[in-house]
């Protein structure tokens, strides 16, 4: 199909210093979890990226000297000439795209830790954050940087920047943000000096100015010079001769930097899902660069729609459309909209699966597209998939995330697929949860599934139809699939911990119950030690119903695992906006029907009693799985089990699952699917 002329602007070049990109489509840099150690992995994502139009594509953030070490979170690094050739294999592959390649030098100035290399952490004038940020906490302070210590600094810029250009890369960045290295310099609460950096704007610049003079004498005549920059902090500083310091900063550095990429001020904040954040909510904060440089500014905003990006390029907002998320989720969603294509974007769900991989040094994860991170490793292309036998059947039974996934790459493949859904509709968990405060992008899970299914001559979908083993077995299909997923265990833990402990009283509901429509009357409390979305979504969900919430965890927070997805501070905040009571590192101990009875983890601590009109206990869940159980049983060889079914987890999980089955249908069954998996190993010395 040929592209929508009201698209035609994204398709624009835009020139950026010495270089020009061939769109307005801008992957800014984001860390993938591959840190250095894995080159491979991390120039397979980058290439797709370049492959699937992206017209510039970044690095994460990339140390520039042994000072700044953010071990174990997988950084990558230009310290030495070594590591020219690790970045160079990047950046070979997304030239061959016709794409740009970009770097994010960084330096954590006292914001980072050195855990691995042990140095001491330099800052302008060595005042700590009040960081109580998990993972964060540093038990070492900085020193004040001397002026032998600036002189480093901008030598290692410098050096960096020289490496960078030896590895073929187009556009450099310095990172001035996020009380990284010069940002530091710029906050007046942070920079304390008396010298010729501290003071006034122009001193706190100062740095700033000078690391980019010098690069851009370095390697301006064939490299782009980028400065990342946080308004956020700024913005909130009235300035002498604009509205504020951000914007006296972008004035007084104007044309300076070859492409001014703004950004928030926290990672957090930056990486906000869509439960608190629509599209396009970064435009307070970079709004008024464009005003103050001729020079083209990239910015975010979780942009999945077409059509929000033609309007912020049309009102002056952006010059090019950055994107972190939208283009994990889409690797090819510049080359879908130049093809008319637009309705087949696998969009972002805001969710922040990617921000957890980040957290668990592995690389980044991504509900809606599961080849993320496997495009090495296990040859898996986002868009491609390797042909099927046409004349193989399968039936997939159950069309919640696992099964739809299944059927989609099934059929993307050719083989003539059935699927079976016993509920009216498609989606299973993911129809129901969308339905939550603040989860309606989820739903894309669904749509972008079925969406393409319907297209798909060779597959055949029927709803409202539950069959059993004995349909199944008559059905004479090669290859069986069940989906079936899981559903919500209102078993509580026992002494040990093992959630195998039932109340023997009426009023206790699982998520399952809730979303069903039970009639839950109150006051209500939520149990919630499964520490992910779901306690404290039916929380809002209770309290819009006009009902009294507490929640109870056994963790020191509410949500506890969503400090790993960056969630974590909203939720508790918006528990305490709606006004939910909070009791933390608590267990229930016993329910009466009218009182929960509550005791501390700890030894010794507290207990307390809770008025409770009903208990909804938000746990483990269990499979569904006695029909599979049923087949087995019956003797029949070609099932496979797959998703919450075989085992529960969140929807990524599901979806991966459903995915990989696609993939392997053809293998024995049983096969070791490890096998074949590419490894990245490490380089031994004799030295």
């Amino acid at each position: 199909m040929p592209r929508n002329p009201r698209y035609d602007i994204l398709f624009e070049p835009v020139r950026i210093g010495p270089v020009t990109t061939r769109n307005r489509f801008y992957c800014t840099p984001h860390a993938i979890g591959t840190g250095q150690q894995m080159p491979h992995v991390r120039a397979a994502v980058r290439e797709v990226r370049a492959e699937g139009g992206w017209g510039v594509v970044n690095t994460g953030y990339c140390s520039i000297h042994p000072s700044s070490d953010d071990a174990p979170l997988p950084y990558s690094r230009l310290w030495d000439d070594e590591d020219i050739r690790v970045h160079a294999l990047m950046v070979d592959a997304v030239h061959k795209h016709g794409s740009l390649a970009g770097v994010e030098l960084w330096h954590g100035g006292g914001g980072t830790g050195n855990r691995l290399s042990r140095r001491g952490l330099l800052s302008a004038s060595g005042i700590a954050d009040d960081i109580t940020y998990p993972g964060w906490i540093n038990l070492a302070q900085s020193r004040p940087m001397d002026k032998r210590d600036i002189a480093d600094f901008r030598r290692w810029h410098v050096a960096a920047a020289k490496r960078a250009r030896s590895a073929g890369f187009d556009i450099i960045y310095t990172y001035a943000g996020m009380n990284f290295g010069p940002y530091q310099f710029l906050l007046p609460w942070l920079n304390q000096r008396s010298d010729e950096y501290g003071g006034s704007l122009e001193n706190r610049l100062r740095l700033t100015r000078e690391i980019l003079e010098e690069m851009k004498t370095a390697v301006g005549d064939t490299c782009a010079i980028a400065l990342r920059f946080s308004t956020e902090d700024l913005l909130e500083v009235p300035g002498n001769t604009q509205e504020t310091e951000a914007h006296e900063v972008v004035a007084m550095l104007s044309d300076l930097p070859d492409l001014w990429d703004v950004k928030s001020s926290s990672w957090t904040r930056e990486t906000v899902s869509a439960r608190f954040s629509e599209q396009g909510a970064q435009e307070p904060i970079n709004s008024f660069v464009k005003g103050l440089t001729d020079r083209p500014v990239v910015g975010v905003g979780r942009f999945t729609s077409p059509d929000m990006m033609v309007s912020q390029v049309r009102r002056g907002i952006l010059d090019l459309i950055g994107a972190a998320r939208p283009s994990i989720a889409d690797p090819f969603l510049p080359n879908k909209i130049d093809d008319g294509r637009e309705d087949e974007i696998r969009e972002c769900i805001g969710c922040n699966i990617c921000v957890s991989g980040y957290h668990d040094g592995v690389p980044v994860r991504c509900t809606q597209n599961p080849t993320m991170g496997e495009e090495w490793r296990r040859q898996w292309h986002p868009e491609r998939m390797p042909p099927g036998d046409s004349n193989s059947s399968v039936l997939v039974v159950g069309a919640g995330p696992a099964g739809l996934e299944c059927a989609r790459a099934l059929g993307a493949r050719g083989f003539a697929v059935t699927l079976a859904e016993a509920r009216a509709n498609l989606g299973g968990r993911v129809t129901i949860e969308s339905a939550l405060p603040g989860l309606a992008t989820w739903a894309r899970v669904r749509d972008y599934r079925s969406h393409l299914l319907q297209s798909m001559a060779n597959v055949d979908i029927y709803l409202g139809n539950e069959l059993s083993a004995e349909d199944i077995a008559a059905f004479d299909s090669e290859h069986i699939v069940i989906a079936t997923g899981a559903h919500w265990s209102a078993a509580i833990p026992d002494d040990r911990g093992h959630a195998t402990r039932h109340l023997e009283t009426g009023n206790v509901f699982t998520p399952d119950d809730v979303l069903a429509g039970a009639d839950i009357s109150g006051p209500v409390v939520i149990y919630d030690f499964d520490h992910y979305y779901m306690g404290s979504c039916l929380a809002e969900l209770l309290r819009e119903r006009g009902l009294d919430v507490s929640i109870v965890t056994t963790a020191g927070a509410i949500s506890a695992w969503t400090f790993m997805n960056n969630e974590m501070a909203d939720i508790r905040h918006r528990m305490i906006e709606i006004g939910v009571q909070i009791v933390l590192e608590s267990k229930l101990t016993g329910f009466s029907g009218h009182i929960a009875s509550l005791e501390s983890i700890y030894a010794g601590g507290p207990s307390q009693a809770l008025e409770c009109g009903s208990l909804v206990v938000v746990g483990k869940r269990r499979p569904n799985d006695a029909l599979y159980q049923a087949l087995c049983a019956a003797g029949l060889q070609n099932v496979r089990c797959i998703g919450d079914c075989r085992v529960p987890g969140a929807i990524v999980h599901a979806v991966y699952a459903g995915h990989e089955c696609a993939r392997t249908i053809d293998e024995p069954m049983g096969a070791d699917l490890t096998e074949g998996i590419a490894w990245e190993r490490p380089r031994l010395t004799t030295s």
